[in-house]
């Protein structure tokens, strides 16, 4: 969804930081793809602003690793995960996220919990209904769910800026059925307050989704 002029408007919230949210959201979704040019004055013009805020932007974009100004060439263009990143990225979210599993186990009020489990269920009412991208965004909020029940903000910090780059891996999902049973398992732990059981399934979670990623980019 592009930024309108009412919305860049509202108070207390940098231009160069709606910018980014809003390119962040086209990478991680698909409608910005790797290689693909992202041309500062049609950005500019779409969302009724300056190119100051854009050119800010994307040097911030740069800065996180979503975005390359190639020396040499005209252009910014959006940078694709390599095997290598995609490796280091899996070892940051298998030492957090499991973490983030037990604590929660540990940590989860009740009705908290029912929130997971809607979460998962929608993954899975949207993987039954063929609605890919439905599904990629439960996904995505069924681990920042799991990541904030662990009641650690500084863990949530740590995770924060990997955001965008997590909902790319998110989207690489060639076994909706594994993914869906896997968060069923994690939320059942969780609710029995297992915090063993949760960090177990969780890391399960994590290596099954990096073999399938990997595997994924030999091809």
């Amino acid at each position: 969804m592009s930024v309108t002029g009412e919305q860049v408007a509202e108070p207390r919230t940098p231009l160069r930081e709606r910018v980014r949210q809003e390119l962040q959201a086209r990478i991680a979704d698909g409608r910005l793809l790797p290689g693909d040019r992202i041309f500062e004055q049609d950005l500019a013009a779409e969302m009724g602003i300056s190119r100051v805020p854009v050119r800010e932007a994307i040097r911030m974009l740069q800065s996180e690793g979503f975005v390359d100004v190639p020396p040499g060439r005209r252009g910014v263009f959006v940078r694709g995960l390599d095997r290598q990143q995609a490796k280091e990225l899996f070892e940051v979210r298998e030492a957090l996220e499991v973490y983030a599993a037990r604590l929660a186990a540990e940590r989860a009020e009740p009705a908290d919990v029912v929130l997971l489990a809607e979460l998962a269920e929608r993954g899975r009412k949207a993987y039954e209904a063929g609605a890919i991208d439905e599904m990629s965004d439960a996904n995505g909020a069924f681990h920042d769910k799991l990541v904030e029940l662990s009641g650690n903000e500084l863990l949530a910090s740590m995770l924060e800026p990997l955001h965008g780059r997590l909902a790319w891996l998110f989207r690489m999902n060639l076994e909706p059925e594994r993914v869906c049973r896997e968060h069923e398992a994690i939320q059942a732990a969780i609710t029995a307050g297992d915090a063993d059981r949760a960090a177990e399934v969780a890391k399960q979670h994590v290596l099954s989704s990096r073999r399938m990623v990997l595997e994924r980019m030999l091809t």
